[in-house]
């Protein structure tokens, strides 16, 4: 049996937490591993550069998507207006309006949002068809990863990825370009699906969220907060995005053949919801980091 180093710690310290397929899309059999130093949870075999494109090639993938049409599109479409709003507040409540950089930004939904409210944006999206949709809606230029580096440093007021560093293959350069970009006064806002909430501990290898091999890497709280916080960046707030929870559990109920998925997905998304609320356990949670401060 294979064993693998663990993507950000590098220790050998892991072992097999969950066997499970790319529901999907391909069928295919993957398994994530436990990292016992650093808590990671993270999915082998990993695709190459070169292959894992051909895992987002599907009608279904929302995010690279617009125009659907049918009940369940439209139902996306509106939770997704509500989940903009909530997540300009989380990103720029208490800011003055400044530079914002959206990675992982789609087809420009929540660039626009921000460009409405006068922000001056810019994106980093890998997907082509996905540059040349948000290109005819927003102004803002849409680099590659790769161009990160040429953006000198402490350059925005706020930097968010919305469901994108579960995706990241490598986390250290990621976290690293995160600190050197951010301004010494400036927000990180992270959301990433979170595999302690009631949801993913129901649904198990069935878990939409899991979402192998896209998602490479798995948080929770404790985990994401120290990879912050080895580069001088500190946790100063949790939030959530509820309505995830209810997609989420519908998808996954869907991997599990039931009969009436959409019915039971908004079942077990609304006791995800109400066991969060005192657990705070949320199907998808937020994160936001700020610089440490220095003494002088």
């Amino acid at each position: 049996m294979n064993t693998y180093k663990c993507p950000w710690c590098s220790s050998e310290k892991t072992q097999i937490h969950l066997w499970l397929k790319d529901e999907f899309l391909t069928n295919e059999e993957f398994e994530i591993y436990e990292c016992h130093q650093c808590g990671l949870l993270f999915t082998e075999p990993r695709p190459s550069k070169e292959k894992i494109g051909e895992y987002y090639k599907s009608e279904e993938y929302y995010s690279h998507k617009e125009n659907k049409k049918g009940f369940i599109p439209k139902i996306y479409e509106f939770v997704k207006s509500i989940n903009l709003k909530h997540k300009y507040k989380l990103a720029t409540n208490g800011k003055n309006i400044g530079k914002l950089l959206d990675i992982g930004c789609g087809v420009g939904d929540f660039i626009h949002t921000a460009e409405q409210q006068r922000w001056n944006c810019i994106g980093i999206e890998p997907s082509e068809e996905a540059k040349e949709i948000a290109r005819k809606r927003i102004k803002a230029e849409i680099l590659s990863s790769v161009e990160l580096d040429q953006i000198p440093n402490e350059t925005f007021d706020v930097i968010t990825m919305w469901h994108v560093l579960e995706h990241v293959e490598d986390l250290k350069w990621q976290v690293a370009q995160l600190q050197r970009l951010i301004k010494k006064d400036g927000r990180i806002v992270i959301a990433v699906p979170n595999y302690k909430s009631y949801d993913a501990e129901y649904y198990k290898e069935k878990w939409a969220a899991y979402d192998v091999p896209r998602h490479l890497n798995h948080f929770n709280k404790e985990t994401l907060s120290k990879i912050f916080k080895t580069n001088g960046l500190t946790l100063v707030k949790t939030d959530k995005l509820r309505w995830d929870a209810y997609y989420i559990s519908y998808m996954s109920e869907q991997y599990r053949h039931h009969n009436f998925p959409l019915i039971r997905g908004i079942y077990r998304g609304w006791v995800s919801n109400c066991k969060a609320r005192k657990s705070k356990e949320w199907s998808s949670k937020v994160y936001v980091f700020e610089k440490q401060k220095t003494e002088n």
